[in-house]
């Protein structure tokens, strides 16, 4: 069994029109799905993508981070992940997709490429989502 770290914690009440929060109450969100009346109406409001995606992108950072300073570079770094809802046409559900975007600044851009392809290897949430949904990475 691994060792574990630390434990996040939020609670969900009401799906895509309620409310999210953290254990510690850091995180505080109305939901709302994206187009519709409610999203219009609370302006603040967030959604289930939109919180994976800031996730994602923290956590991808963190690892590219960690694999450069691992090979001795020095950069700075701007991930930006797009989730997409997608309807999944297997099952007439849903499904999710991920486009990363990498920025570098003070790195080559092959260097970058290579740190970035490093990176979807020890990431948690790219082996969170490996062989589940398409995970498109891409040093711009």
């Amino acid at each position: 069994m691994a060792e574990t770290l630390f434990t996040s914690t939020a609670t969900a009440k009401g799906g895509r029109e309620g409310h999210v929060q953290s254990s510690d109450n850091v995180v505080s969100f109305d939901t709302a799905m994206p187009g519709t009346k409610r999203a219009k109406e609370l302006e603040n409001s967030t959604n289930p993508e939109q919180l994976f995606a800031a996730g994602y992108a923290a956590c991808f950072d963190g690892a590219l981070q960690l694999v450069a300073g691992k090979e001795k570079v020095k950069f700075d770094s701007e991930v930006t992940a797009n989730v997409s809802l997608q309807k999944d046409e297997t099952d007439n559900g849903f499904k999710l997709a991920v486009k990363l975007e990498v920025k570098g600044t003070g790195i080559d851009q092959d260097k970058l490429q290579e740190l970035v392809e490093k990176a979807h290897q020890v990431c948690p949430y790219s082996k969170a989502t490996r062989n589940n949904i398409e995970v498109t990475v891409q040093a711009v």
